[in-house]
């Protein structure tokens, strides 16, 4: 009877989790202003705590926190929208002097390659070239099709800036509340473990999501103030972007210093411009690897470099954007619970060999 019992959870706990993620899955499309929402709450949660503890009530300290945080956020944006517009359409506008700067810059390699290569090879690299250019542009035209397409884009869009910060208001105020009423659902036979886990998923997701987010901002600050001293072209814009893809170890850099030199190249005939966009690139990164991420996000908490890119690119697969938010909070509840496993697994006789008596 115990044995059917202990069948009987497994069977339920498994049958849940799977109606879980169908539902996630199913519902996806409309998920995105919500967990936004979710991820804001929790990431404002501790100024919550401490504003409570000068005397605040929780109600009161979740309109303050709210308000400054999406006005402080219009700000930003309000302030930086005119800077970018006028990068933007300065680049489109020196576009065909970057094109002819490349020309120019090929040309000797392709006469070269003319000395060298027979006719038939010529025409070879001729096709091969416009083969992958055609691949790469009708990549990109189904990737912006995609984003731009379906009729829930637009709705999206609107829920995201209208919806997240209700949701993230709501739950901000009753977080308290719903993580109390949520242990008192756990099983009461495991709900000390259950809490142990809890704990330390939430450390490593407070360690690495809140470090991390500060991480990218100071990257963004200094890799688009550098890019733009340096006299970049479409300077800011590449720093920002390269410090909002520095959530994903090493991309932000590397996709930024390609980027960064490409555009030097094109908009300078010396290699001087190239030469400082590399060295904004690494010095920042020196700054990152040397103080920041050892003072913001440290190195104990269990999320891998490799584990979190593959964490995000699968998310980012299965869910969208929705997937990215999500990969995150779903590779360290693996990882602990990869953990918790592997400690089971070595105080367990399947480890130690040894034949339980009876």
């Amino acid at each position: 009877m115990a044995e059917m019992t202990r069948d009987l959870r497994i069977r339920f706990w498994l049958g849940g989790f799977a109606f879980f993620v169908v539902l996630l899955y199913l519902l996806r499309s409309i998920l995105l202003p919500f967990v936004a929402g979710m991820a804001i709450a929790y990431l404002l949660d501790p100024l919550a705590k401490r504003l409570e503890k000068l005397g605040l009530s929780r109600v009161l300290a979740t309109v303050a926190i709210t308000l400054i945080f999406f006005v402080a956020l219009v700000t930003v944006l309000v302030f930086l929208a005119p800077i970018l517009q006028d990068q933007v359409l300065g680049f489109l506008q020196r576009v065909p002097g970057y094109m002819s700067q490349l020309v120019h810059r090929v040309q000797p390699l392709w006469s070269l390659a003319k000395h060298y290569l027979s006719p038939s090879d010529i025409a070879k690299l001729r096709s091969s070239v416009g083969d992958y250019a055609g691949t790469v542009i009708s990549w990109l035209a189904s990737l912006i099709g995609t984003l731009l397409s379906g009729s829930l884009a637009f709705v999206n869009l609107l829920s995201l800036i209208f919806i997240t910060p209700m949701v993230t208001f709501y739950l901000l105020r009753d977080w308290a509340g719903m993580t109390h009423h949520i242990d008192g659902l756990f099983p009461r036979r495991h709900a000390a473990t259950i809490r142990q886990q809890l704990q330390a998923i939430d450390r490593i997701l407070a360690g690495w999501v809140r470090g991390q987010a500060m991480v990218c901002l100071i990257l963004g600050v200094i890799y688009g103030a550098g890019l733009s001293i340096v006299g970049l072209d479409l300077g800011l814009v590449v720093g920002l972007v390269a410090g909002i893809l520095s959530f994903i170890p090493y991309l932000g850099t590397f996709t930024g210093l390609a980027v960064g030199i490409g555009l030097a190249l094109a908009q300078s005939q010396e290699w001087a411009l190239a030469s400082e966009v590399a060295g904004v690139f690494i010095v920042g990164h020196l700054i990152e690897g040397n103080i920041l991420a050892p003072r913001l996000v440290g190195d104990k908490i269990g999320l891998h470099p490799v584990w979190v890119i593959f964490a995000l690119l699968a998310g980012g697969a299965l869910f969208g954007f929705l997937g990215i938010l999500l990969a995150l909070p779903v590779a360290a509840v693996i990882g602990v619970l990869v953990k918790f496993g592997t400690q089971q697994y070595l105080h367990s006789t399947l480890y130690s060999d040894q034949v339980s008596p009876g």
